[in-house]
């Protein structure tokens, strides 16, 4: 008597058989493709800051570049660059080195409008921003926590959040003198509350002696959302988004951000 045919023996010769066949049918038909990457306009970056620090105030110019070309500072060299206080007085930066300028020593003000102007090439690139309030950083501590059977060691921002107002919030934290983090924070699920506020950067490798630092930064609304954007492209926070520059303060199509802002500074050394 004839063996019944096994539906699953059949099933699996099948597979095997199709996949076989698509096998062969890729290697004889494998291409080289040449991707072609057209480079496109180079654009003005400008990336500005004024504190409340009694410091010379820095501006970096510099130009994008295309995808052949090695990483690096595209300087910008010849700008004029015009820093107007809220009363109407203006300062001039001095271009120090290629693309970096600077004003002599002087401090912002909590509360007063800055307006920086970018003249290059017969162009002008201007952005406005509001220094807040100053907030204290009271003091560093280090957490940890247990991630499969791991223990991880991170540094903690603690602070008093006023309420009452918006505040939005910048922690840049060298480690070794070196920027291993840069990340923003708000208070919309924290306002009026004491906030301890874990900087997400895997302190690993240290000894006695070395540094970490943080800079506090109180921001306006348009340069927390610079900051929040550029930190999701990279993937901070959560998984990357679709490219995108961030949105810039200045005008005419120029990239990066004009930040005025308050500052306060901590640092611990490794015992």
């Amino acid at each position: 008597m004839m063996n019944s045919l096994n539906p699953r023996m059949f099933f699996i010769k099948s597979n095997l058989v199709i996949v076989l066949f698509a096998a062969v049918c890729l290697s004889s038909c494998e291409k080289i493709i040449d991707i072609k990457l057209d480079d496109a306009d180079a654009l003005v970056v400008i990336d500005a800051s004024i504190s409340d620090q009694n410091e010379n105030q820095i501006v970096k110019i510099s130009r994008t570049y295309s995808f052949s070309e090695p990483n690096k500072f595209n300087a910008v060299s010849g700008a004029k660059v015009v820093l107007t206080r809220a009363n109407g007085s203006t300062i001039n930066y001095n271009e120090i080195s290629p693309g970096i300028y600077q004003t002599v020593k002087m401090r912002g003000v909590s509360g007063n409008k800055y307006t920086l102007n970018v003249t290059l090439e017969g162009k002008t690139y201007t952005a406005s921003s509001t220094m807040p309030g100053k907030v204290i950083l009271d003091s560093l501590t280090f957490r940890q926590f247990n991630l499969f059977s791991k223990t991880n060691t991170y540094i903690a921002v603690n602070y008093n959040d006023p309420g009452l107002v918006e505040n939005q919030y910048r922690y840049i934290l060298k480690v070794k003198g070196k920027i291993e983090e840069d990340m923003v924070n708000e208070d919309r699920f924290n306002n009026g509350n004491k906030v301890s506020d874990v900087i997400l950067y895997k302190l690993e490798d240290l000894v006695a002696g070395d540094s970490l630092n943080v800079d506090f930064q109180c921001i306006d609304r348009n340069v927390y959302r610079y900051f929040f954007s550029l930190g999701q492209n990279n993937g901070g926070g959560g998984p990357p988004v679709s490219p995108a520059n961030p949105v810039s303060n200045f005008n005419n199509g120029a990239l990066g951000i004009f930040n005025a802002h308050t500052s306060s500074k901590r640092s611990v050394v490794i015992k």
